[in-house]
């Protein structure tokens, strides 16, 4: 049994004149969005053998407040394959896993990280999957148990959503603005 955990970076600041989209920071909303998504993450008593993350801006400060929030530093890997990457990249780099990791964060960016569940977990009417399937927004956290020994075995549509959680479902402050 594997456990795949998809955590998307926070709330970016675009209006920050950043030259490029890879060094966008967080705006004070993502900071806090992932402080509270780290504590939430301790509660539920999550534990990772690996993490992987994306070594954009946006991704760094995502783990960092995180971390602050779990209580602990998370030392992901970085793996500028993530960064925007697509599903299928995604499923590749995941089924290079090493056997001695059975529970895995990945921490990136949409629209990948929404496909690949999609991709994983089929269309069984749970309600979690709908949620994602309509939108994973910022700081959003998915879960995926993967009934596998091996991770070079995860193939479409064997995957369970475990839990989705977004921060609006921890403090609707974070979720979207109503302007």
């Amino acid at each position: 049994m594997k456990t795949l955990t998809l955590l998307r970076h926070a709330k970016s600041g675009w209006d920050d004149p950043v030259s490029r989209d890879f060094d966008r920071p967080l705006n004070p909303k993502g900071q806090r969005a992932a402080a509270m998504m780290g504590r939430h993450m301790r509660s539920l008593g999550l534990e990772f053998e690996l993490v992987v993350a994306s070594p954009a801006v946006r991704v760094k400060e995502t783990l960092a407040h995180v971390a602050t929030g779990y209580g602990s530093d998370l030392a992901p890997a970085w793996d500028q394959r993530l960064y925007l990457a697509s599903a299928a990249t995604l499923l590749d780099l995941v089924r290079e896993f090493p056997e001695g990791a059975d529970r895995v964060l990945v921490t990136g960016h949409n629209p990948g990280l929404e496909e690949l569940v999609l991709l994983l977990v089929p269309d069984d009417r749970n309600p979690a999957r709908d949620d994602v399937e309509i939108k994973f927004p910022t700081a959003s956290l998915a879960e995926v148990r993967l009934d596998v020994n091996s991770w070079e075995a995860v193939s479409p549509h064997k995957g369970e959503l475990v839990r989705f959680v977004r921060p609006r479902d921890l403090d609707p402050s974070l979720g979207p603005d109503l302007a």
